[in-house]
């Protein structure tokens, strides 16, 4: 059975992903609390990039430039200027949106290998713009958010955003709609005409389409979903830093996509997880199983990503769809 005909199975799935992630909420220990908010943020990041990479089949390394444009567009007017919670993430998401517009529109002149190097040459620049204007964006030191700041009032409401419960189900209100924006997207017409692109382009031209213009509100609704991404992290964890949008953070989001599978719509939280504990879990692990051995956390994700190609050269979700479960979006 194919994804386009199981529309009340994927809703469903993806309904029990949300409500999954809620009932984890009431217990999980507090660390992994804290660690699931993060990568639900986080998981927001790889979908962005997804949907360029995996969809569009674009390979981009400066994706950290839009996640970045989020970030600072909240954190510098909320540190400068005193903006609150709701202004503060509306300018992030704007500041990815005119971001992402201006480079699509220059960098998707180019093809392949070449707009690989041209994201990531355009990432550096605005990565070295943040040192450059050093005396507003503190470089690598970074700009901490006042907790006073952010706390959010509507309707009568005054939520405290650096609660740790507030702030996980605010992560996961982002990621669920997030995930479902995404999940209509791939399943409407022009999520099909995405793929046909990937697919081929020449022919997608041929049939109709105007590749560019499709291509270019990809990258743009892409660039939005990195940055709205990038604009939750400051407002939720009060920190700002131009580490985050070093090339480092270009390249996660391809792996968590790899990792979790690409041109799937779960597969960025799936890879987003699971890459997390590797990295941060696999050290202690190896205190406690291998005292005498002398290898690192990296090591053991090399070691796991060797394995992902073996047996799972689709990513774990990819792989599942291919052989298994037909269905899977």
């Amino acid at each position: 059975m194919s994804g386009e005909s199981s529309p009340a199975k994927q809703y469903l799935l993806h309904g029990a992903v949300i409500a999954l992630l809620a009932t984890l909420a009431f217990v999980l220990p507090d660390y992994h609390h804290g660690v699931f908010a993060r990568v639900m943020v986080l998981a927001v990041f790889a979908m962005g990039y997804n949907l360029l990479f995996g969809y569009v089949g674009l390979l981009s390394l400066g994706h950290a430039m839009f996640f970045g444009a989020g970030l600072y567009g909240a954190g510098l007017t909320m540190v400068h200027f005193g903006w609150g919670v709701a202004p503060a993430f509306a300018a992030g998401v704007i500041a990815g949106v005119v971001l992402s517009t201006v480079i699509g529109f220059l960098a998707l002149r180019t093809t392949g290998v070449a707009f690989m190097i041209v994201t990531m040459m355009f990432a550096q620049v605005f990565y070295l713009a943040l040192f450059y204007f050093g005396s507003w964006t503190r470089g690598d030191e970074g700009l901490v958010i006042a907790q006073g700041q952010r706390r959010l009032s509507f309707a009568g409401f005054d939520l405290d955003l650096t609660s740790p419960a507030t702030r996980y189900f605010a992560a996961l209100f982002l990621f669920a709609i997030v995930l479902v924006v995404t999940l209509a997207v791939v399943r409407s017409r022009f999520g099909r005409v995405l793929v046909a692109i990937r697919e081929n382009e020449e022919r997608a031209r041929m049939l109709g389409f105007d590749t560019f213009a499709n291509k270019l509100a990809a990258t743009v609704l892409s660039g939005t979903i990195c940055a709205a991404a990038g604009a939750a992290y400051a407002i939720l964890f009060g920190y700002v830093g131009a580490t985050f949008a070093s090339i480092q953070y270009s390249i996660l989001p391809l792996l968590w996509v790899l990792l979790g599978g690409a041109a799937t719509t779960l597969g960025p939280l799936i890879g987003t997880l699971l890459m997390f504990y590797l990295i941060d879990g696999s050290g202690d692990l190896l205190k406690a199983w291998l005292p005498g051995w002398n290898l690192s956390s990296l090591g053991i994700v090399g070691l796991a990503l060797v394995l992902l190609i073996l047996f799972f050269p689709k990513g774990i979700l990819g792989t599942l769809r291919q052989r298994w479960v037909r269905w899977l979006p």
